[in-house]
């Protein structure tokens, strides 16, 4: 196959690469900057984008497999006006890019996987989160609901369009868990805030392993959840990364401190979702990692 990715250059998207080459598949990794995209596998080459129109590579998308999007701003900075903007506009750009450069295409992409996230459904508590609930009404709510739509074009064009609402992916390469990591450490790790609020995890693999699923289960299309079947807690995820490094997690920080060091960011810590992936498991996704202790033992070791 010969897939296209955007946000290639990322956690996921280079995940992603590595698996789809060991299988000699064709990728090609969209980027603003080709050549600070490095270490790319063999059968993986960058391409020039711009982030928001199809010019340049627009091309590419004839005769493609697929289409991965996972374009988009970090969301792991303090949110300024203008940051908020840049998160926003980076994903609803991207997403427009896909679409023109589908509809121009001769032969169009089989699917095109549209990246969203779990902040899809706001904070939530101990509620248990399917892909049937509804959206939350916070920032990152109406930025899920934004990105998802910025593709939404394609299923009038018969395109195959899995949504996928990631949640934390657990990997030394990049996201939340080596900033987890740091106090625990240092001996001063603990529950953030409350510690009740869950954490839908997904080790790195089984990310991988789910969009790849995805792509090729030409069944497959709407919204999966994409987050361990067995969702934990700050205090119980906290607890159980102590305990494979064999350190103490008894010094909680308070929420206080997290919104004076971040804002508004701060609810990526303090709030959270239990989220479950009752479609993907539906459709017949067996998780290689789906309990935490098994993921993390893995990462860490």
């Amino acid at each position: 196959m010969r897939i296209i990715i955007t946000g290639g250059s990322g956690l996921i998207g280079r995940a992603l690469t590595e698996s789809l080459v060991k299988d000699s598949h064709e990728v090609i990794v969209l980027s603003r900057n080709p050549a600070a995209v490095k270490n790319l596998p063999k059968g993986a080459r960058a391409e020039k984008w711009d982030g928001k129109s199809a010019q340049g590579w627009g091309q590419l998308a004839d005769g493609a497999d697929a289409i991965v999007n996972l374009a988009g701003a970090t969301i792991s900075e303090r949110w300024s006006d203008a940051h908020k903007k840049e998160i926003r506009d980076s994903r609803v750009n991207a997403g427009q890019a896909i679409v023109d450069a589908v509809k121009a295409a001769s032969k169009k992409p089989g699917v095109v996987i549209q990246s969203s996230a779990v902040g899809y459904y706001g904070p939530r508590g101990a509620e248990e989160i399917t892909e049937e609930s509804s959206a939350g009404n916070d920032f990152l709510a109406s930025i899920c609901k934004d990105w998802e739509a910025s593709t939404a074009e394609l299923d009038t064009l018969g395109i195959r369009r899995p949504i996928i609402r990631t949640g934390v992916v657990l990997d030394l390469n990049g996201g939340a868990l080596p900033k987890m990591l740091t106090p625990i450490k240092m001996f001063v790790g603990g529950p953030i805030g409350s510690g009740k609020q869950y954490f839908p995890w997904i080790h790195v693999k089984d990310e991988v392993a789910a969009i790849r699923f995805l792509i090729e289960n030409k069944t497959a299309n709407g919204v999966y959840n994409l987050s361990a079947p067995k969702p934990l807690t700050n205090k119980e995820l906290t607890q159980a990364i102590g305990k494979v490094l064999g350190r103490p997690t008894f010094m909680p920080v308070p929420a206080v401190a997290m919104k004076t060091l971040f804002g508004e960011m701060a609810t990526l810590l303090l709030d959270g979702q239990r989220q479950m992936p009752v479609r993907l498991v539906k459709a017949g996704f067996k998780f290689q990692f789906a309990d935490a202790m098994t993921a993390l033992k893995d990462v860490l070791k």
